[in-house]
């Protein structure tokens, strides 16, 4: 067994309880020693294995490819898309509709930052662009032991009163070694960390990401990439806001692997 059941369904209980939107912490995600080894098995920052992100709305680095996960990171990403755990976020949070695994990791995988790392507040697709089913729920696991709160790189919750900008920020959860996030992305779940990061440049903020999927409710936005955000100091930049609006397009789903 690769994660702590018994703690998982404790933290599930707290799922609904909390605003901006429904969400939970899980601390302790993994066992203690397969945490251990995921946080090894991570490649080098400098890597060919990485597809990266370097822009006004995201610096950043990610991997979903199968073929050169080591065994430990494969066997881990196999049992959270399994139907065994699935069904434990089925059985143990109110969420009313049956969930998917996206086995092909669209905008999954690994994920690391380095000093200077960040990624603006947004949302992220609503229909996954190749399975037409609906993205639901996200569960970011954060795998830096060395990690200090110093360096910045907690998660914001922002609130949800609109589909088209964030609210005020109501939450940020710190990216503490065997944590998991869980949170619903159908609620105007606007999130994300976009205060660059200062860590030490040895140091990175590394994470492994799992999505859910649903089938499609009726009238829904289909957004089918991620909707950022400009920071304060951007709104005005047509630079940035034109980044945007290309990043968000649909037709660069093959260039951008989420």
């Amino acid at each position: 067994m690769f994660v702590n059941v018994k703690n998982i369904k404790k933290s599930l209980e707290e799922y609904s309880k909390d605003g901006p939107f429904d969400h939970c912490v899980i601390d302790d995600f993994f066992e203690l020693e397969t945490a251990r080894k995921l946080e090894q098995d991570f490649p080098d920052y400098n890597s060919d294995f990485w597809f990266e992100h370097d822009n006004a709305i995201e610096v950043k680095k990610l991997s979903n490819n199968w073929n050169v996960f080591p065994p430990t990171t494969y066997q881990v990403f196999s049992y959270l898309n399994s139907a065994k755990f699935i069904s434990v976020l089925e059985k143990n949070i109110s969420i009313n509709t049956k969930l998917y695994a996206d086995v092909g990791l669209n905008g999954g995988g690994w994920h690391i930052h380095k000093q200077g790392g960040k990624l603006n507040t947004h949302l992220d697709y609503s229909v996954h662009p190749k399975l037409n089913l609906q993205r639901k729920l996200n569960i970011i696991i954060y795998l830096n032991s060395n990690w200090e709160n110093s360096w910045g790189g907690s998660l914001g919750l922002w609130g949800n009163e609109s589909p088209k900008k964030p609210g005020k920020l109501i939450k940020t959860i710190n990216p503490k070694f065997n944590r998991a996030v869980l949170f619903d992305t159908t609620q105007n779940s606007w999130h994300g960390l976009p205060v660059p990061l200062e860590c030490p440049k040895e140091e990175y903020r590394k994470s492994i990401a799992i999505y859910y999927l649903c089938d499609l409710p009726l009238n829904i936005s289909k957004r089918g990439r991620a909707l950022f955000s400009p920071n304060e100091n951007q709104k005005n930049d047509k630079e940035v806001l034109n980044l945007i609006k290309s990043r968000s397009i649909i037709k660069n789903a093959n260039k951008v692997p989420y």
